[in-house]
């Protein structure tokens, strides 16, 4: 694969997002020669004039090439793997339709991969650019929107062991890696209105299972467009509640990353039932919590998030049951 950055910007219904996104990336500078780039969008089943947007927003005398690909299957998922499917170069980065990326975002993604070639994927420092005022909530739970840092400086394989998809930089050949293991995504990210996630994580616990590190890289800087829409704490609520689901599945890398089983008890701790009861005995304890927390709003209490989270993830075991023990064979075959 020649040695460059490929932008891939995945959009649905990004009519109205897509100029801000797209002008920060034509204008991008370079204090050294300039790197092989380009931008992919991928029009994601849209139905609104994205894909007319976008090459309207395009100087005409902008170095970098754009090109416009339609991907019909509607999911972040598909939009990703096409993205990838069409990228030029070794350097993959998802830049997302309310990411607006520093000025040097792809000089520096360019140098930081070739300066470290263990590094399998590579994420940045994300800062909050609402629509409106902040919900005094908003700093203490940050993460939940991919905004703030994302660890000290380098590596983070161990101490943090995921990155965020808003501009997350993959290394070709590692996901080539990947896919000559059969790798498959078990998740499925978002979709049209759904709120499903963790394929971000997903990946980069399949990065590290092969070996490859996770780096963060704190001059690698973005901002996220949030709408207002997405400020209001019930909305904080499901998205907790769908992170919770998603952890169904990064069990299993969590397991695999592990190794096999230290004895008995590890053993039983890796079963289904085991863990359907270890979320049940939480929630349980709560009981006035558990009771109150879908009928009060109880702004900013954390627990409330928490008690979101581990019903999407007791939801999610009793609904996939089946998939529980062979999600973890499949992920630990496939490494």
């Amino acid at each position: 694969m020649a040695s460059g950055v490929s932008v891939i910007v995945c959009c649905h219904n990004s009519a109205r997002l897509l100029p801000d996104t797209l002008a920060g990336l034509a204008t991008q500078r370079f204090n050294a020669s300039r790197p092989a780039c380009e931008i992919v969008v991928i029009d994601n089943a849209s139905t609104d004039q994205t894909a007319a947007v976008a090459l309207a927003s395009w100087p005409a005398d902008c170095a970098i090439p754009l090109k416009i690909v339609r991907e019909p299957t509607l999911g972040l998922t598909a939009a990703r793997l096409r993205g990838i499917a069409e990228a030029s170069y070794e350097f993959i980065c998802f830049v997302d339709d309310d990411n607006r990326v520093s000025p040097d975002w792809i000089e520096t993604i360019f140098q930081v991969m070739i300066a470290h070639p263990e590094i399998g994927a590579c994420g940045g420092q994300v800062q909050a650019a609402p629509e409106t005022d902040l919900p005094p909530w908003f700093d203490r739970f940050q993460n939940y929107y991919a905004v703030g840092q994302q660890g000290g400086a380098g590596d983070v394989t161990e101490a943090r062991g995921y990155l965020w998809g808003a501009g997350l930089c993959l290394r070709k050949t590692a996901w080539d890696k990947l896919a000559e293991n059969h790798f498959t995504f078990l998740l499925s990210d978002r979709s049209g209105n759904s709120l499903s996630s963790g394929g971000d994580a997903e990946l980069c616990y399949a990065l590290r299972l092969s070996g490859w590190k996770l780096w963060y890289e704190p001059q690698l800087t973005m901002s996220h467009f949030l709408p207002a829409a997405r400020l209001q704490w019930s909305y904080l609520r499901r998205l907790s509640r769908a992170f919770g689901a998603a952890t169904l599945s990064l069990d299993a890398y969590e397991f695999a990353l592990k190794g096999k089983p230290h004895g008995f008890l590890d053993r039983c701790r890796r079963t289904w039932a085991w863990q359907t009861l270890a979320t049940f005995k939480y929630l349980w304890r709560r009981p006035l919590k558990l009771l109150t927390a879908p009928f009060s709003p109880q702004e900013g209490d954390p627990e409330v998030l928490r008690i979101e989270n581990l019903w999407g993830r007791l939801t999610a075991l009793l609904r996939r049951r089946r998939e529980y023990a062979a999600n973890q064979r499949r992920v630990f075959n496939d490494r």
